[in-house]
């Protein structure tokens, strides 16, 4: 007998399609969640699913965070074979290296917020006070 991973009819899909696709180069950076405050990156997701989209896809957004909660070093190429189906190959591809430039820079932190976000923040306060 042959077994199903011998049997060509029932091959893995997603090794397929990790051979076929176009990563960016930074996800093969390792994140590590638990060092990520995945809160701050929420609004940013949200924003950008609206950007590429045009509509706020609630199911969509909780699906890319789910991915992320799910494992404490998500795999970004899975993530991207994922996410491909809703936003299509190249903005598929740009959303994911944004995504993993965010959370590497978070993990590099202490308080686990992007660097980014905390010059924003940061630039919004001086604002303020002017």
């Amino acid at each position: 007998g042959t077994s199903t991973e011998q049997d060509a009819r029932f091959s893995d899909k997603d090794k397929k399609l990790l051979k076929m696709m176009k990563f960016a180069n930074n996800l093969s950076v390792k994140i590590d969640m638990e060092r990520v405050n995945l809160d701050t990156v929420k609004p940013w997701i949200s924003n950008k699913v609206l950007e590429i989209l045009g509509i706020e896809d609630d199911v969509f957004i909780d699906y890319v965070i789910n991915m992320l909660e799910s494992e404490r070093h998500p795999d970004p190429k899975r993530m991207q074979i994922n996410v491909t189906p809703f936003l299509q190959a190249k903005p598929a591809t740009k959303f994911m290296q944004e995504l993993w430039n965010m959370l590497a820079s978070a993990q590099e932190n202490v308080s686990g917020i992007p660097s980014t976000m905390l010059e924003k923040k940061k630039e919004e306060i001086r604002l303020r006070k002017v």
